[in-house]
């Protein structure tokens, strides 16, 4: 995953996959509690969340609210940062880095999901998260287990 470049790239054995335009943090990288950047180094995906969840479907919490976003919802909460479809939960693997303390990613709520904002995709424009097209994050979900590595690289 390439902050500059705003790609994630599946590769498996050498080969890359697939290839996806991604918006990371508008604030760049960076791994401190509440810094609103998007974390560098390997991670982990520690958790998926949406199982067969409609897409579109909004979470909050992790937790789908039982609605499916609509120019409604964007026009009551139009600041919102919305998370669509799937979440892919992060989970950083280096101590004093991404991992434990001040800097960990997993209790910073770092996920690659889904959202309505696919204007934004190649430029940097969330608070911290990876956000993906609603089709592209489902399809993501089911091709990554648990436990896959996700390397994010300036």
């Amino acid at each position: 995953m390439s902050l500059n470049a705003q790609q994630l790239k599946l590769i498996s054995h050498g080969e890359v996959l697939k290839e996806y335009y991604v918006s990371t943090s508008k604030r760049g990288g960076g791994e401190s509690i509440n810094s609103f950047q998007t974390p560098r180094g390997r991670h982990i995906v520690r958790a998926k969340i949406g199982d067969r969840a409609a897409e579109g479907t909004v979470f909050r919490g992790r937790r789908s609210t039982g609605e499916i976003y609509s120019e409604e919802l964007a026009f009551q909460e139009p600041n919102k940062d919305w998370v669509l479809t799937r979440i892919l939960w992060l989970s950083g693997t280096e101590v004093g880095r991404n991992r434990l303390g001040s800097v960990d990613t997993m209790r910073r709520f770092i996920y690659i999901h889904g959202t309505p904002y696919t204007d934004k995709l190649g430029e940097p424009a969330s608070v911290g998260c990876i956000r993906m097209n609603n089709t592209d994050i489902t399809e993501l979900y089911e091709l990554v287990p648990i436990g896959t590595v996700v390397e994010i690289v300036d």
